[in-house]
């Protein structure tokens, strides 16, 4: 009888080690989230990949530009709001959105991505302009520029296309900079309390104008995303150190947003 029920433990253990080991892949490889206090509870940051994230706040989970094949959102509570930035296959990859259970989300989105979703969404999906903003499920949503320079008819990011995005979160402001560079609009911010802010030439900012548009607008947390280019990763530490040497208040925020590449 003894020998049997160690039999069993034994078994136990082992499919349990066995299930463990095989659901250890799906968010083993992600960055750990981050929590950032705001009046009304807890605003979890998830990192997903390149420049997608996952913002839990209040009750609601927010997906921005959800990218890189459904296993990188492992465990991850469906969306309440799911953001798009632009066009491009890092940011509306309707291969992933396809796999995920978006279906009772909101898709906050430019025209340009608008007129690229699959019929499927048309429904659930509201269109924001630069300069407009929505105000849904006890958030605010303000779209914003973003854009490269000079601007010129062949840019890869031209002004109006895409947006930027600016949440308010239980009085906290948090910028989502998309594909941009070192514009006017994004200098002039004012009060953003957590930042995203791309850098991958050549679609966007090199490691110094992104450090030198941090200092100016001055958000109280950067995290620096999207920085994987045609050379490979951007110096993220070199962009720390710059912004800190100017701004040691500015808190630099470095995560590994490519797990894949290490």
């Amino acid at each position: 009888m003894k020998l049997t029920l160690v039999i069993t433990a034994a078994l136990l253990t082992c499919t349990v080690q066995a299930l463990a080991q095989s659901a250890a892949p799906a968010t083993a490889s992600r960055a750990a989230a981050d929590q950032i206090a705001t009046k009304q509870g807890p605003l979890t940051v998830q990192p997903i990949t390149h420049g997608s994230v996952v913002f839990t706040w209040n009750g609601k989970t927010i997906y921005i530009d959800p990218y890189g094949g459904t296993q990188a959102y492992a465990g991850v509570a469906a969306p309440d709001v799911i953001l798009i930035t632009d066009i491009h296959g890092d940011h509306l990859d309707p291969k992933t959105l396809a796999g995920l259970s978006v279906g009772k989300a909101l898709l906050v989105v430019p025209q340009a991505v608008a007129d690229q979703l699959p019929t499927e969404y048309k429904a659930q999906t509201r269109i924001l302009s630069n300069g407009q903003r929505l105000d849904t499920l006890g958030l605010r949503v303000s779209a914003v520029p973003m854009y490269n320079l000079p601007e010129v008819a062949n840019s890869r990011h031209p002004k109006g296309r895409g947006n930027g995005y600016v949440l308010n979160l239980g009085g906290k402001s948090v910028y989502l900079s998309g594909d941009t560079e070192d514009i006017p609009e994004m200098r002039a911010l004012k009060g953003i309390d957590v930042a995203f802010v791309c850098m991958n030439l050549p679609y966007t900012m090199d490691v110094q104008q992104a450090a030198q548009g941090v200092l100016a607008f001055k958000p109280s947390i950067v995290y620096p995303y999207h920085y994987r280019g045609q050379n490979g990763l951007s110096d993220v530490e070199s962009f720390k150190k710059t912004v800190n040497a100017a701004n040691k208040k500015i808190d630099v925020r470095l995560r590994n947003w490519y797990p894949d590449a290490q």
